[in-house]
C-alpha cells in the first residue's frame, strides 16, 4: 500500500485529523501490563556487616638519632614526622611528641577510638597490645599503624623490625605473628620503605590460614588437633602500603620524612603544600608555605576556607572511587568503616602526590590507578581559588567567596540528567550531590535533581542508595523547611518504591511523622498528598512496629478525610493505605470501627476508577481478614461490608472482581464452618434439583440437531483437517488450548443431560464431583489447596450457580436450623459461584479455588459427624432414579454422592460418564455420612469441627488445618500499583513526544487510514452496479457465524461457535485462528473492532452474556491476549425465532436458542450498548468499566439488533424478536426514552440500522423477508422491499446505499436503499462452481464496496464492485 502524502492528507479533510482526535480504549496501564509489582533489586547498597574501628594501636620505631643500617639518607633529607622535627628536642620527647601527634591527627577522623601508643617497642610489647585491643573489640574493627623509619626495611620471609629492652639489637617480629594477634577484621597501615614486602607476606599467611582452616575441618571432631583452637580468618583484613616492595620513600626535604601518613592524616594541608610546589601552584602570587598555616577555619565547619576545602575533598575523592572502583568494593571501604572511608579517600591523595615522586602506594585490596582522574582539575581549581584570596583575607580581613565548585557541578549533573537513559554510564557528579545536601545554599536544587534522577527508573533508584544517599535524606526528614516537603516525599516515595525495607529506618527515626504532616496538610498539592499515602502504606505494609505508630499518629482519622478527594489516585492510596493498617491488626481494625471506615469506604465502590474501586475492596477485604475473636456486632459488621463489597460481582474491572474474590475468601476463612454448612447443603441442593440450563438447553439443543442432521460439529471439523488452534493467553494464565471443543479442557460438560429427538431433558447428575486428574477433557476447575485433587468441576459451579436461582424462584427448600437462602454465607457463597464460571480466567481460577477449599474443610469436617435420625432435619425428594440415603464411602478412595446413578450406568447416558472419585483422607469402609444438619456457633474458630464432634476423629486435626491454610491468594494489585512509583512520573509520554516511535508509527497509521478513506470514496462515488466479483474464497475452520472486515488493514475476522479466525483477504492467506474462550454450551454471537484506527482490539460477544477483548489476533510473532472480560448482561432469556426444524438445522448461528448477546461500539465516546436475550439496553463505560445505564425495552421480547446515531450520540434503534422496531432519545428520562415503536413487521427482527448521517433513515428486516425503511419521524415506513420467507441476515453498507440480504434458500441478493435490485449471488466462481450454502453472516467492509458471506458449508467468499480494486 502506497504511502499517503501530506498534501493527500490534507484533501482528505478530517480524514487523519479526526484520527488524531478520537479517544482509544482499553489502553491503561491494568490492560497491558502483568498485574505484578517492581522486580526487587539486590540490597547491595545496605550493609549487612556494617562496623565500626574501635581500637587503633600506633607502633613506631623510631629510635630518633640512630639511622638503620640499611638505609642511606641524602642530605639534606626529609625529618618531619607528624609535622614534627625530631631533631629539635631530645629523642625521648621527640618520640612523645611525634606519638601524641599523631594521635590527634587519627581522631580527626575518629574520635571515640580507643587509641594506645607504643613507641620503639619490644615484640612483647607488641604482642601484649594487639592481644588486648582484639580483645576489647571484640568483633569490631582494630587498626595497626606501624612506622619503621627508624628500623630496618621488612625481610622477603615476611618480618618488620622493632627492638630489644635495651635498644641495642633489632628484633624481627613475624607477620604471622602479627596476624594472630591481632585477628580479624583489621587495617594495617605500614609506613616505610619497600612496604610492599609485608602486603605480599600477608596475603602469603593469609593463604596459608586458610589451608590450615579446611584442613582442621576435614578432621574428625575426635582428633587432637580438632581441640587446638582454630586460626582467625584474615579474609576480611584490610592494608595501606606506603610503596611497592621495591621502592624508597621519598626524602626530599621539603616534604616530611611521613609523607604517607601525612597524607593519610592530614590531607589538606599536605595536598596545599604539594600545590604549592607545583608549577601550577606558582602561578598563584603572595602565597608561601607559612601563609598555608594560617588558613582560617576549622576542618568541620563549611563555612570557613578550610572546612570548605576539606567538604570539596571529601566530595571529589568520593567521586572518584565511586566511578573507578567496582559497586561492592566501594561499599566495603567507602560506606562500611567511617575510619576506613577516610583512610581510603586520603589514600587516592596520597597515591597522586607519591607518585609525582617515583613512589606507589598500594592496598590490599588493590585499587585501580585514580591518580590522573579528570576530577583532580576540578579539585586543583578549587585549591587555586581559595589560595588565591589567602592575601587579601589575611592581610586586609576581605569575606570570603565561596567556590562555585558545587554549583558547577549541580550544573553538570542537570545536563545528565536532562539527557539520562539508563543504558548511559552513570553520572559522575552522583556522589557531589549526596555532599550538596549538606548544604543550605544548594539544598533546594539539589533535592530537585536528585528528584529528577530518581524519576529515571529503579536503577537509578538503586545507583543513588548504592552511593549512600539514603542517611542523608532520612536525616532532612528533621527538617521543617515547608519548601523542601514536596521534593522529599517525592524521594522517598521513589525510594520505597524500589526497596519498601527502608520502612524500619523511617519508624526508627520517626520519619513517618514527617509523611503524616504531610497528608493532612491541606495545603499540599493532590499529587504530593498521595505520595504521602503512598510511603505511609509502605510504612505499615506487614510492619507491627509501623502499623503502631501509624495508627498512633492518627492515620486512619486522615486517610478517612482524603476518601472524598477529587484527585484518584490520591483516593486509591488512601483506601490501601487504611486497608494495610488494619491488616492482621486488631487494634487498628476497631478504630476503624469507631469512625465508621468501612461505611466510609462504601462510597468507593461506584468510583469512576477502576482502580479505586479496587482499592476499597482490598480496603474492606483486609477490615473483615483479622482473625482475632469477634463480637455479635463486629459479627454484624463482617456481614455488611461482605454483601455491600459483594455487589461488585457485574463489575466491568476482572482486576476489582479478582479483588472481590480475595475479599470473600478473607470471610470464608474467619466464618469458616458457616460456609462449610451451606456448601454441604449446595452440594445436596444441587443434587435434588436438575432442570435445563437455558444456556445448556441452547447448545446441545444444537449440538444434537447437527449430529442429526449434518454430523457431528466435532467430526465435521476433523474431517476438513482442521489446522491446531493457536494458544492464548491472558498474561499467561489463560491455558494453551488443544483442540476445537473446549476452552478450559473442561470435563464432559453436564454429564447427566441425556438427548432425544424430541428435545432436550435433564438426567441426575452423575456427581459433582471429579477427581480424575487423567479424564480426556481435564477441568478447569482447582482441587485442594495443595493441588493434588479435584472436587469441584466447572460444570458443577455452574449448576449450583443455576440451580440457586431457579430454587429460589420455584420452590421452598429446607435448610439447617438458622441457615437459608437469605443468609449472608449463601449469598457470599453464590457470590462465589457466578466469579468461578466468570468469562476472565483468572477471576474463574481463583473463585474456584476458593470454593474447593471450602468443599475440601466441609466433606473433611462432616465425615466423622453422626446425627440422630430423629434430628435430622427433611430434604427435599431428589429428582432421581435412586432413593435417597445418607452419604456412604464406598471404599477408602471413592466417594458416591446419594441419588446418582451407579458408576456402570454412565454408558445409558446420551454422553460418556467418567467416574467420580474423592480421594479423603483413609477411613473405614463402612463409615456413614449423615445430613448435614448441624447447627454452627457464630463465635469465629478457625478450624471448628461442629458441636458434639467426638473426639476420635482428632486426628484429622492437622490434615484439615493444612487443607484451610494452604490457600494464599493474591491479585499482586498493591504491587502493581507501587510500581507506578518506579516509574517516570515527570516525563511525558511517549505518544506526546513527536520523536518517538510510538508517534511515528500512529502518524504512519493515520495517513494509511486517510488513503483508504479517500480512495474508497472515489470508488464509490463512480457507482455501484453490480456487486458479484469475487476477490477472495477460502474454506473456513468452522461454520462461519459472524464477519467483519478490519476498516483499514486488509483483515477479515470470521467467528464461528467458539474461535475465531483472522484472514488476509488480499493475499488470500489465513493469518491467525485462536479459541474465544467461551465455554462449549456457548456460542460467538457478535464482533467488533475497537480502536480500529490505531492498535485493534477484537470485542467479542457471547450467547452466555459475556464480553472479551483481545489484543495481538493478527500479530504473526506473539499470540493473543485476553486483556478484559466481563459478563455484559446477566441471566440471559432465550427466545425462539419460531423457524422450522430443517431451518433450525442448517444455521451455526443456532438463532432458535435466542438473539445471543448484541452490542454497538461507539468509539468516539468509548460507550458500549450490549443486549440480547434480556428485556434491556446495557450501557457500559469501558474508560470507567461500570454500567452506567440500564435502558428498558419496554417489550417482552428479546433484542436481535442495535444501531446508534453517530452524530448526536443521543438516538439509539432496536430491533426485537416480537417484529417492532423501537427508537429510544438516550437524553430522555428512562420513562419516556421510547420515543416511538414502529411495529409493520410481523416477525423476528434480524437487522434494524440507523444511518449514520444528520438525518438518517431507519432500516430493518424480518425473517419474513420484507425490508422496511423509516423516517424516523414517522410511524408508518415510507418503503418495502420484499425478499420472500428465509431471510437470515441483512447488511447495509456503511457509505454507499447499497444492502444485501442472505437466505436460507442459497443466494445473497443485493438492492439499491431505493429498491432498486442490483444482482443477486448463488454460485462460487470457478470452473466447477458449485451453489453457495445456506448463507449465515454477510458483512460490508467499512469503507470498500466489498461483501464478506459465510456459509453453512464452511465456506468465506468476499464480493466486490471491482475486480481490479485491492
Amino acid at each position: 500500500m502506497a504511502l499517503l502524502c501530506a498534501e493527500d492528507a490534507m484533501d482528505e479533510g478530517d480524514g487523519d485529523l479526526s484520527d488524531w482526535h478520537l479517544p482509544v480504549a482499553f489502553t491503561n496501564k491494568r490492560h497491558i501490563e502483568k498485574m505484578e509489582g517492581c522486580k526487587a533489586l539486590a540490597q547491595a547498597w545496605r550493609m549487612k556487616d556494617r562496623m565500626k574501628t574501635v581500637s587503633v594501636a600506633l607502633v613506631l620505631c623510631l629510635n630518633v638519632g640512630v639511622d638503620p643500617p640499611d638505609v642511606v639518607k641524602t642530605s639534606p633529607c626529609a625529618r618531619l614526622e607528624c609535622w614534627i622535627d625530631p631533631l629539635s628536642m631530645s629523642p625521648q620527647k621527640a618520640l612523645d611528641a611525634i606519638g601524641a601527634n599523631l594521635q590527634k591527627q587519627y581522631e580527626c577522623w575518629q574520635p571515640r577510638a580507643r587509641y594506645k601508643q607504643c613507641l620503639d617497642p619490644t615484640v612483647e610489647e607488641v604482642k601484649k597490645l594487639c592481644m588486648s585491643l582484639r580483645r576489647n573489640a571484640k568483633e569490631e574493627r582494630v587498626l595497626f599503624h606501624y612506622n619503621g623509619h627508624g628500623v630496618p626495611r621488612p625481610t622477603v620471609n615476611g618480618e618488620i623490625w622493632v627492638f630489644n629492652k635495651n635498644y641495642t639489637q633489632y628484633i624481627p617480629l613475624s607477620i604471622y605473628d602479627l596476624q594472630t594477634w591481632m585477628g580479624s577484621p583489621s587495617i594495617f597501615v605500614y609506613d616505610c620503605s619497600n612496604a610492599g614486602i609485608i602486603v605480599k607476606s600477608f596475603k602469603q599467611f593469609s593463604l596459608q590460614r586458610e589451608q590450615e582452616l579446611e584442613q582442621v575441618a576435614a578432621i574428625s571432631p575426635s582428633h587432637p588437633l580438632a581441640q587446638v583452637p582454630l586460626p582467625p580468618s584474615m579474609k576480611d583484613c584490610i592494608q595501606l602500603a606506603a610503596c611497592e616492595a621495591n621502592q624508597l620513600l621519598p626524602m626530599n626535604p621539603e616534604l616530611p620524612a611521613d609523607l604517607f601518613t601525612s597524607c593519610l592524616t592530614t590531607p589538606i594541608k599536605i595536598a596545599l603544600r604539594w600545590f604549592c610546589g607545583q608549577q601550577s601552584g606558582k602561578l598563584v602570587s603572595g602565597v608561601t608555605l607559612d601563609l598555608i598555616e594560617k588558613i582560617p577555619g576549622r576542618l568541620n565547619d563549611r563555612r570557613t576556607p578550610l572546612g570548605e576545602l576539606n567538604w570539596i575533598f571529601t566530595a571529589i575523592t568520593d567521586t572518584i572511587a565511586w566511578n573507578v572502583l567496582p559497586r561492592d568494593l566501594f561499599q566495603k571501604l567507602f560506606r562500611q568503616d567511617l575510619l576506613v572511608a577516610s583512610l581510603f579517600r586520603n589514600f587516592l591523595l596520597a597515591e597522586r602526590i607519591m607518585r609525582s615522586y617515583h613512589c606507589t602506594p598500594i592496598s590490599s585490596p588493590r585499587l585501580p590507578p585514580t591518580y590522573q582522574h579528570p576530577m583532580w582539575q576540578a579539585w586543583d581549581l578549587a585549591v587555586d581559588i581559595c589560595l588565591s584570596q589567602l592575601p587579601t583575607i589575611t592581610e586586609e580581613g576581605t569575606a570570603f567567596r565561596n567556590s562555585p565548585f558545587f554549583a558547577e557541578q549541580l550544573t553538570a549533573f542537570q545536563v545528565w540528567v536532562n539527557l539520562g537513559v539508563e543504558n548511559r554510564s552513570p553520572p559522575e557528579q552522583l556522589p557531589i550531590v549526596l555532599q550538596v545536601l549538606l548544604s543550605q545554599v544548594h539544598r533546594l536544587r539539589a533535592l530537585d535533581l536528585l528528584g529528577r534522577f530518581l524519576d529515571l527508573g529503579p536503577w537509578a533508584v538503586s545507583l543513588a542508595l548504592s552511593v549512600g544517599i539514603f542517611p542523608y535524606v532520612l536525616k532532612l526528614l528533621q527538617s521543617s523547611a515547608r519548601e523542601l516537603r514536596p521534593l522529599l516525599v517525592f524521594i522517598w516515595a521513589k525510594i520505597l518504591a524500589v526497596d519498601s525495607s527502608c520502612q524500619a529506618d523511617l519508624v526508627k527515626d520517626g520519619g513517618h511523622k514527617y509523611f503524616l504532616s504531610v497528608l493532612s496538610d491541606p495545603f499540599m498539592s493532590a499529587e504530593q498528598r498521595t505520595m504521602a499515602a503512598f510511603v505511609l502504606a509502605v510504612i505499615v505494609n506487614n510492619y507491627a512496629a509501623g502499623q503502631e505508630a501509624c495508627l498512633q499518629g492518627s492515620l486512619i482519622a486522615t486517610c478517612l478525610e482524603q476518601l472524598s478527594d477529587t484527585n484518584a489516585l490520591l483516593r486509591q492510596w488512601v483506601a490501601m493505605c487504611l486497608g494495610r493498617i488494619w491488616q492482621h491488626f486488631d487494634a487498628a481494625r476497631w478504630c476503624g470501627v469507631r469512625d465508621s471506615a468501612h461505611e466510609k469506604l462504601y462510597s468507593l465502590l461506584e468510583d469512576v476508577v477502576p482502580e479505586v474501586r479496587c482499592a476499597a475492596v482490598f480496603a474492606l477485604g483486609t477490615f473483615i481478614g483479622n482473625s482475632a475473636e469477634r463480637s455479635d456486632h463486629a459479627t454484624t459488621i463482617d456481614h455488611n461490608v461482605a454483601i455491600t463489597s459483594a455487589q461488585l460481582l457485574g463489575d466491568g474491572s476482572s482486576m476489582v472482581r479478582k479483588e472481590l474474590v480475595v475479599a470473600l475468601h478473607n470471610l470464608a476463612l474467619q466464618y469458616e464452618s458457616n460456609f462449610c454448612a451451606v456448601a454441604l447443603q449446595f452440594l445436596d441442593d444441587e443434587r435434588s434439583h436438575t432442570f435445563p440450563s437455558p444456556a445448556t438447553l441452547a447448545g446441545l439443543h444444537m449440538e444434537w440437531h447437527l449430529s442429526a442432521d449434518t454430523g457431528s460439529l466435532a467430526s465435521s471439523r476433523d474431517g476438513l483437517g482442521t489446522p491446531r488452534l493457536r494458544p492464548v493467553s491472558s498474561y499467561g494464565n489463560l491455558r494453551a488450548i488443544a483442540n476445537n471443543n473446549a476452552v478450559r479442557n473442561l470435563n464432559k460438560s453436564l454429564q447427566n443431560l441425556s438427548l432425544t429427538e424430541e428435545g432436550v431433558t435433564c438426567g441426575t447428575m452423575a456427581s459433582y464431583l471429579n477427581t480424575s486428574t487423567g479424564s480426556s477433557g481435564g477441568s478447569s476447575s482447582v482441587g485442594s489447596p495443595d493441588g493434588e485433587d479435584f472436587i469441584l468441576t466447572y460444570e458443577a459451579v455452574d449448576k449450583m450457580r443455576r440451580v440457586r436461582s431457579y430454587s429460589s424462584l420455584n420452590s421452598p427448600i429446607a435448610f439447617p436450623v438458622g441457615l437459608s437462602f437469605t443468609s449472608v454465607y449463601t449469598q457470599v457463597w453464590c457470590t462465589l459461584l457466578h466469579l468461578a464460571v466468570d468469562p476472565h480466567p483468572e477471576v474463574s481460577d481463583m473463585a474456584m479455588k476458593v470454593l474447593n477449599s471450602i468443599a475440601w474443610k466441609a466433606m473433611l469436617s462432616s465425615r466423622p459427624h453422626r446425627v440422630s435420625e430423629s434430628s435430622a432435619i427433611a430434604h427435599s425428594a431428589p429428582a432421581s432414579p435412586t432413593n435417597k440415603c445418607p452419604l456412604n464411602m464406598q471404599h477408602p478412595g471413592t466417594f458416591q454422592r446419594p441419588g446418582a446413578p451407579a458408576l456402570n450406568e454412565g454408558a445409558k447416558q446420551g454422553l460418556p460418564r467418567e467416574p467420580s472419585t474423592l480421594r479423603l483422607p483413609t477411613t473405614s469402609s463402612t463409615a456413614q455420612l449423615s445430613s448435614h444438619s448441624y447447627q454452627f456457633s457464630r463465635s469465629r474458630k478457625m478450624f471448628d469441627k461442629g458441636p458434639d464432634k467426638s473426639s476420635e476423629d482428632g486426628d484429622d486435626g492437622p490434615t484439615m488445618c493444612r487443607l484451610s491454610l494452604g490457600l494464599s491468594l493474591n491479585t499482586g494489585f498493591c504491587a502493581w500499583s507501587s510500581k507506578y512509583f518506579t516509574q517516570a512520573i515527570m516525563k511525558l509520554p511517549d505518544d506526546h513526544d513527536v520523536e518517538s516511535q510510538i508517534h511515528k508509527e500512529r502518524e504512519w497509521r493515520f495517513l494509511r487510514n486517510a488513503q483508504v478513506r479517500r480512495q474508497a470514496r472515489c470508488l464509490i462515488e463512480k457507482g455501484i452496479s453490480r456487486l458479484d466479483d469475487q476477490i477472495f474464497l477460502n474454506r473456513n475452520p468452522g461454520v462461519p457465524s459472524v464477519i467483519k472486515f478490519h476498516p483499514f488493514d486488509t483483515f477479515v475476522v470470521v467467528a464461528d461457535k467458539d474461535s475465531i479466525c483472522f484472514w488476509d483477504w488480499e493475499k488470500g492467506e489465513k493469518v491467525n485462528y485462536f479459541h474465544n474462550g467461551n465455554p462449549r454450551y456457548s456460542r460467538i454471537t457478535a464482533m467488533e473492532f475497537i480502536n480500529s484506527h490505531d492498535v485493534s482490539l477484537l470485542l467479542t460477544g457471547t450467547d452466555d452474556g459475556a464480553i472479551r477483548i483481545w489484543k495481538n489476533c493478527a500479530d504473526e510473532e506473539r499470540n493473543p491476549e485476553l486483556i478484559s472480560a466481563w459478563q455484559g448482561l446477566s441471566e440471559m432469556l432465550p427466545s425462539s425465532r419460531g423457524l422450522s426444524r430443517r431451518f433450525s438445522v442448517s444455521l451455526e448461528k443456532n438463532k432458535h436458542g435466542g438473539a445471543g448477546l448484541v452490542f454497538n461500539w461507539e468509539q468516539h465516546t468509548g460507550l458500549l450498548l450490549v443486549s440480547g436475550d434480556a428485556r434491556v439496553v446495557r450501557v457500559w463505560d469501558c474508560e470507567q468499566e461500570k454500567k452506567v445505564q440500564d435502558i428498558p425495552t419496554g417489550a417482552d421480547s428479546c433484542v436481535t439488533s442495535l444501531s446508534c446515531d453517530s452524530f448526536s450520540n443521543s438516538l439509539l434503534v432496536v430491533g426485537l424478536g416480537d417484529g417492532s422496531v423501537r427508537l429510544f432519545d438516550r437524553r430522555l428520562p428512562l420513562s419516556e426514552c421510547n420515543i416511538m415503536t414502529f411495529r409493520e413487521h410481523d416477525s423476528w427482527i434480524i437487522k434494524a440500522h440507523l444511518q449514520r448521517k444528520p438525518d438518517g433513515q431507519i432500516i430493518s428486516a424480518s425473517v419474513n423477508g420484507d425490508v422496511r425503511l423509516w423516517d424516523a419521524r414517522q410511524r408508518e415506513s415510507f418503503n418495502c422491499i420484499q425478499m420472500g420467507r428465509g431471510l437470515t441476515t441483512l447488511e447495509i453498507h456503511p457509505q454507499a446505499n447499497i444492502f444485501a440480504c442472505g437466505s436460507l434458500n442459497h443466494f445473497i441478493s443485493v438492492y439499491a436503499l431505493t429498491g432498486e435490485f442490483l444482482n443477486n449471488i448463488k454460485y462460487y466462481d470457478g470452473f466447477m462452481g458449485q451453489r453457495i450454502g445456506a448463507v449465515n453472516s454477510l458483512a460490508f467492509h467499512p469503507y470498500w464496496p466489498h461483501l464478506a458471506a459465510g456459509s453453512s458449508d464452511y465456506y468465506l467468499s468476499i464480493y466486490s464492485a471491482d475486480k481490479k480494486v485491492r
